[in-house]
């Protein structure tokens, strides 16, 4: 692994630039997507605004969180491997959380094919609390990058 440590050179600042870019797309996803499922959810199974939502909630996941997830995650490792992060506990913690968005984005996608199906199983305060779980990730992972606490 040692032999990664410093391949990027002179373009490990724009790949840098280009993760932070990504994640901050990704975020606004994982934002988006259950404020949506909140508006979703009070509509009636089979409307015409269901019909909408399950069409707005599709777009968000196959435009914009997919594919930031994918190229956060393709960066996110190239600049791990760059800085020779494995090993490290503020990075092992960081990839715990970015693991645990990573699940949290599929728990959306299934819900939200609940919701299409015109299942309701949560409650609106559940989804809304739901909201608040990348904004706490992101809050850490910052603290985990840039102080490095342990």
């Amino acid at each position: 692994m040692n032999n990664w440590v410093g391949f990027l050179g002179n373009a490990y600042p724009w790949v840098t630039a280009a993760h932070v870019t990504f994640v901050i797309f990704w975020m606004a996803g994982l934002f988006l997507l259950p404020r949506f499922y909140v508006y979703h959810h009070a509509t009636a199974a089979g409307s015409v605004e269901d019909r909408a939502w399950i069409e707005r909630n599709s777009r968000v996941r196959s435009i914009i969180l997919t594919p930031a997830m994918l190229i956060v995650w393709a960066l996110g490792l190239l600049l791990a491997f760059h800085i020779g992060a494995f090993g490290q506990h503020w990075f092992d913690a960081k990839l715990l959380l970015v693991l645990g968005l990573t699940g949290y984005q599929g728990w959306l996608g299934a819900y939200g094919r609940k919701l299409a199906a015109g299942q309701r199983p949560l409650a609106n305060r559940t989804l809304r609390i739901m909201n608040e779980i990348p904004g706490i990730a992101t809050a850490l992972i910052v603290v985990l990058v840039i102080v490095k606490p342990f």
